[in-house]
């Protein structure tokens, strides 16, 4: 085991073993094994945003085997997907690469202003199916949101109790927050220290722009001179805002968008302290070469570049 990886198994000294035995083959596992960054394969868009709109572009999709088959094949640190995926491929693709059952769901049927989640999996499935954790969805912002962080509360307490991971989506959504808010770089910072306190050992972020979303924050970050204005500064805030950097944290490949712009993306990640992305849409909207070729390129940039983010370590 790589002292990177020990160092990150020292911040969660209240889990029990097979918790962080969990976590290891998490850190240990694909191209990335080791060097404390993951890539991780989120395919939850087709309950999320329906099949058409997730699958049209690259029709293999369609079909749940696909997408073990693209995480095995790229290098992933992990898979993650709703019970009926994994459900799909679970058996034939046994042991190949480490699972995160999508535990809640929500779906875009009706628009609502302020959306929840429906728990859609159990810690039960994900023992069931050999998955190292679960992964969850909060909306902070949401009127429904409570609701949600008493769910995840629940869960998280026992999966931990079971030896799994917990891998939170902090997503900030609702009725209070306008369309550029939910990515204003106060807000993501906060959803990523409400997820830490929710106890995830893994939180998802949005990568955060330089907007100011809250009123009540501006003055903090314009008399404090908050660093913000460049990607990578806005990347190593929000690390700073989980836990001073002793939480994992990753963020969103969001949106289809080109090789360029995904490589330069991941680049601020690396150079700003995160510890990786969470690439779908990018991935299996692609031929699967295609795809391979470019996340290959990407754990490329987390092997070689050093990542710039210091950390103070408390004496």
């Amino acid at each position: 085991m790589t002292q990177r990886v020990k160092e990150i198994l020292s911040w969660y000294g209240s889990d029990n073993p097979g918790t962080l035995t969990n976590l290891t083959r998490l850190l240990n596992h694909g191209k990335l094994a080791g060097t404390g960054k993951l890539v991780i394969l989120p395919v939850d868009q087709g309950f999320e945003h329906g099949p058409a709109r997730s699958f049209a572009p690259n029709p293999p999709a369609y079909d749940p085997r696909y997408h073990f088959e693209l995480a095995i094949e790229g290098g992933y640190n992990a898979y993650a997907a709703p019970l009926g995926f994994l459900e799909a491929g679970a058996r034939e693709f046994a042991g190949e690469i480490p699972l995160i059952l999508k535990a809640n769901n929500h779906d875009v049927l009706l628009d609502e202003a302020d959306p929840t989640q429906a728990l859609t999996g159990s810690v039960k499935d994900a023992l069931r199916l050999g998955c190292v954790g679960i992964g969850f969805t909060i909306y902070p912002g949401s009127a429904q949101r409570f609701d949600m962080y008493q769910q995840i509360r629940a869960c998280a307490e026992e999966a931990k109790r079971h030896g799994l991971v917990v891998m939170i989506w902090s997503y900030a959504r609702g009725a209070g927050l306008s369309k550029a808010g939910e990515t204003a770089i106060d807000v993501i910072g906060y959803a990523a220290q409400i997820a830490a306190q929710l106890g995830a050992h893994i939180i998802k972020v949005k990568l955060p722009t330089e907007q100011i979303g809250l009123e009540v924050a501006r003055k903090v970050y314009e008399q404090q001179e908050i660093p913000i204005a460049t990607l990578t500064e806005r990347v190593r805030h929000v690390v700073q805002c989980a836990f001073n950097g002793r939480r994992i944290v990753i963020f969103s490949g969001g949106v289809r968008d080109t090789d360029d712009a995904v490589l330069d993306e991941n680049r601020a990640i690396q150079a700003g302290g995160g510890f990786g992305t969470v690439m779908g849409r990018n991935s299996f909207e692609r031929s699967k070469p295609d795809a391979v070729r470019l996340v290959n390129t990407i754990m490329d940039i987390y092997n070689t570049q050093p990542s710039q983010v210091q950390i103070p370590v408390l004496n």
